[in-house]
């Protein structure tokens, strides 16, 4: 195996003529470079060098040795440069799973901004529910993964996991146009018995949100139909099909929708990245810190929405 210090003190060698210059611009004494280009010999086991009193001139070994090398070098120094790229997070890959309503709010400007910083960092999107993206997760499958929960539902994360709070959210009540509380003020739960649920799908945790929120107020909320998409739920408000509770990132203001707060719902939606506890892939950090600043600003347009305080 040849030494890739002992071919660069070759090329300058050969390039500076002398044993002397190669010396003083690598920074060597004159007896390590001899001593580096005798090892070098030894090697390819062949002189490289034709010596006499007053200078050194390369041999056609030595030629071709510098010219070949010259390519190796650069290829090295091309390999180095990715190797720091990649500790440094601006090379590589990183796959992140998100729900769909992140995906949509936050993930636009981190990707405008952190991958446009950084366009050798390939980054793949996986999309799903928390309860699909936290398995991948601790298999490794992903690097970090946008998630949920909400206050009313207790959330355990696996120990090898930990979780950055990157904001919450209130909750929303959409009532069609035309319903008769449309044009209601302090509307709180007690008027909201009689009312059919237009809901996520049975298992979410939205879904278990409604029934201890409804629980509270001493009733069983009565679900006529479910979605896990939230355009599916408007539209189905909007038809007058129903109630339903979203969060504020799941709603998209509708003149045919109306939107108000419960006045004695306080539950929130929190918006969370979860990420293994060892961060092998060095990109994470500055992912996550694209993602908080990308939360601060979003809590700066959407009313209903805040950022979670960075320490």
């Amino acid at each position: 195996m040849l030494n890739p210090v002992h071919l660069r003190t070759l090329t300058t060698v050969v390039r500076t003529g002398s044993f002397a210059d190669a010396a003083r611009q690598l920074g060597y004494s004159g007896s390590a470079v001899s001593q580096q280009v005798a090892a070098l010999e030894r090697a390819v086991r062949m002189p490289l060098f034709e010596r006499d009193a007053h200078s050194v001139r390369p041999t056609s070994a030595g030629e071709f040795i510098a010219e070949r090398a010259r390519d190796v070098l650069a290829a090295l120094s091309a390999l180095e440069d990715d190797i720091r790229g990649m500790a440094e997070g601006s090379i590589g890959r990183l796959r992140l799973g998100s729900f769909p309503t992140a995906s949509e709010n936050l993930l636009p400007l981190v990707l405008a901004t952190y991958a446009g910083e950084h366009p050798q960092l390939e980054i793949m999107l996986d999309e799903g529910e928390p309860d699909q993206l936290v398995p991948l997760l601790q298999a490794a499958e992903l690097d970090l993964a946008l998630v949920y929960r909400y206050s009313l539902v207790p959330q355990h994360w696996p120990k090898t996991l930990k979780a950055v709070n990157l904001l919450d959210e209130e909750l929303l009540l959409l009532l069609a146009k035309d319903h008769h509380l449309a044009d209601a003020s302090g509307i709180v739960l007690a008027d909201l018995k009689a009312e059919t649920w237009i809901s996520t799908c049975e298992g979410t945790a939205g879904a278990s949100c409604l029934r201890r929120i409804c629980a509270g107020a001493g009733f069983a909320p009565r679900i006529g139909y479910r979605s896990n998409d939230y355009d599916v739920i408007a539209n189905f408000v909007k038809s007058g099909l129903g109630i339903a509770l979203v969060p504020v990132l799941g709603h998209v203001p509708d003149d045919e929708v109306f939107a108000v707060r419960i006045e004695d719902v306080q539950v929130r939606r929190q918006v969370v990245v979860a990420l293994r506890s060892t961060k092998a892939n060095p990109a994470v950090a500055g992912v996550v810190s694209a993602l908080q600043a990308s939360a601060r600003t979003l809590a700066g347009r959407r009313p209903g929405i805040s950022a979670a305080v960075t320490r």
